[in-house]
């Protein structure tokens, strides 16, 4: 299916041009996070001053959460989640982490933290429930107990503690600054692996582990096969035995990542993996690391895993054997580093239970230390299987954002459901200089917000939008998205934040995506130029840069997409998607139902 390349967390498009496998390294040089601007000119005036001390010192991010929350918030008192482990919990400095990572809430089903997913972490619900009850739903009395409650900066820092993959050492951006403490630079986190499914009632894809070297950006393909047959119970196989039912996905991989998709290489059997474009099968990680593998014999490689050389691509396109359907559907993957999807109740997807998976990795290190990216996605199968699931994908305007530099506007597209539509999910993709995204019905009517581009809303419909007007304009949906290139809050030229040639990441400028500057940066900012010369503040004086570029689409943190995603079922009496093929789920499935993981 086109929706599954289009429902790519940042990274699809029918327009994009393919990217051709080619033989080089193991792993390609990773492409540089940007080019450095050139040193400004001497500051005659005085050196400031020093910034002041910090107010509190801590090893890590952890360490704060246990000082700033556990202790003084007296959650570790005696009586309480000290020694006396009030509903089995035990915070305690050197016990309090064990206690919680993937560890049942007592009196609810789900859990305390999920490393990655504050949403779904109890601990942080209950808290959040102490200081906005109508926020969350919770069991029992909010926390804190007692009159104390956690101040906005303090229950942010569990946030981001969590969403930044609850390690137990390293600093998560931004919490030294919420704290106004000090804390060690920023080094990658390895989140605590996702336990696979137990058997019966799930499979787990496994992402291979890739090499993620400090200050680098990189997409890369590589193909792995897999094979379910025997993990799936006959019951949940289709009538032709070449599919199993799935009913939601959770994937937890380490918080560098932009996207994580797995495709479906449809018509690819075990008799092509010899091709030469795929370079050769190797193992990743394990005692074999390095060495050759057959990618059919699921333990050649021992504790690793076989893959096919790692390649630059967009979305795998272009990436394989020619005659091979890199756009088949969507096995599994998400938008985002952490996420659980799960689809409404009776309604199913369909995946095979054997083949070729092209593995799409999107991932970004900002820190000055190397890293190994690391990742899962469990598939849990579908008990309730009454409506097969359909993708929503509003991509017909994917890389149409092109505001020129130093301004802002608005883009709209439509996309339009089949009359007999039910419409249960919505959700949407751009990238930093979206501001905005909205959808809205035919009467105008406003479906769908949201504002952070990097955790966008994931909107619920219950009971479902009904669409069965056979007036095609009933069904049409109006996406739109605000794109700010390069303006402060007051509207004023930004250097920081407009779209820079200097900027690019080289897979753009490779890929196309680059862009041309024509506007000033330095000396007379904001003015046309096609020449620093032309930015000079006065003749001669050799102070303008030539550097602001509009706006491209493209597939780098440095570009910008335009995406609505969705997802629906067909009503009863209406035509139904094959119910013995391939039907992805996508990645704008449901998040998870209040109380349940």
């Amino acid at each position: 299916m086109l929706a599954g390349v289009l429902a790519v967390a940042g990274c699809g498009g029918s327009s994009a041009p393919a990217d051709e496998a080619s033989p080089g390294p193991i792993l390609p040089t990773p492409t540089p996070l940007g080019v450095p601007e050139p040193p400004p000119a001497p500051d005659p005036s005085p050196s400031p001053l020093p910034e002041p001390p910090c107010e509190a010192e801590f090893q890590s991010t952890f360490e704060a959460v246990q000082e700033r929350i556990f202790a003084r918030h007296d959650c570790t008192n005696q009586v309480c989640h000290g020694e006396a482990g009030a509903g089995g919990l035990d915070l305690r400095p050197g016990e309090a982490r064990a206690n919680l990572i993937d560890i049942p809430a007592a009196g609810s089903n789900q859990l305390l933290v999920v490393p990655g997913d504050r949403e779904r972490s109890y601990l942080f619900q209950k808290v959040l429930a102490k200081l906005d009850p109508d926020a969350a739903e919770i069991n029992g009395s909010p926390m804190p107990t007692g009159a104390t409650t956690l101040s906005e900066d303090e229950l942010a820092l569990l946030g981001l503690w969590i969403s930044g993959g609850a390690a137990e050492t390293g600093t998560v951006e931004g919490t030294g600054e919420l704290l106004d403490s000090c804390l060690p630079p920023p080094v990658p986190v390895s989140i605590e692996p996702l336990p696979a499914p137990l058997p019966g009632e799930g499979v787990q894809f496994v992402l291979p582990p890739i090499d993620l070297p400090a200050a680098s950006e990189q997409e890369y393909c590589f193909a792995i096969w897999f094979d379910f047959t025997n993990q799936v119970p006959e019951s949940m196989k289709s009538p032709s035995g070449e599919f199993f039912y799935i009913g939601a996905q959770e994937l937890r991989q380490d918080p560098m990542s932009h996207h994580l998709v797995f495709f479906y290489a449809d018509g690819l059997g075990p008799e092509d993996l010899d091709d030469p474009t795929f370079g050769g099968w190797t193992c990743a990680g394990g005692e074999f690391a390095g060495e050759e593998c057959d990618p059919v014999e699921q333990d050649s490689c021992g504790g690793g895993f076989c893959r096919s050389r790692p390649t630059p691509s967009f979305a795998c396109l272009g990436f394989g054997p020619v005659g091979a359907d890199p756009v088949g559907g969507q096995l599994a993957g998400a938008q985002e580093s952490n996420a659980y999807l799960r689809l409404r109740e009776g309604v199913f997807g369909q995946l095979p239970l054997r083949g070729v998976a092209y593995v799409n990795s999107h991932a970004f290190n900002l820190s000055a230390e190397d890293h190994v990216l690391n990742g899962r996605v469990n598939i849990y199968f579908a008990e309730d299987r009454r409506f097969p699931v359909v993708p929503l994908v509003g991509g017909n305007a994917t890389f149409r954002p092109s505001t020129p530099p130093f301004a802002e506007e608005d883009l709209c597209a439509t996309t339009r459901v089949p009359e007999g539509a039910r419409l249960f999910a919505m959700s949407s993709h751009n990238h930093k200089r979206g501001k905005r995204f909205w959808a809205t019905l035919s009467d105008g009517e406003l479906i769908y917000e949201s504002t952070t581009y990097s955790d966008p809303t994931k909107q619920r419909f219950e009971p479902p939008r009904e669409f069965d007007s056979p007036d095609p304009s009933d069904r049409t949906i109006e996406y739109c998205a605000h794109f700010v290139n390069g303006l402060d809050e007051d509207g004023n030229p930004d250097t920081e934040t407009v779209t820079r040639a200097s900027r690019m990441p080289r897979a753009a400028v490779d890929r196309g995506y680059g862009c041309t500057p024509i506007a000033c940066v330095a000396g007379r900012v904001g003015e046309d130029c096609t020449t620093d010369r032309d930015c000079d503040s006065v003749p001669g004086a050799d102070d303008g840069w030539c550097d602001a570029c509009s706006i491209t689409g493209g597939i780098t943190t440095e570009n910008e997409m335009f995406i609505l995603l969705g997802q629906y079922f067909m009503a009863e009496g209406y035509p139904q998607p094959d119910v013995d093929g391939m039907v992805s789920a996508g990645v704008a499935s449901l998040p998870a139902e209040p109380g349940t993981n």
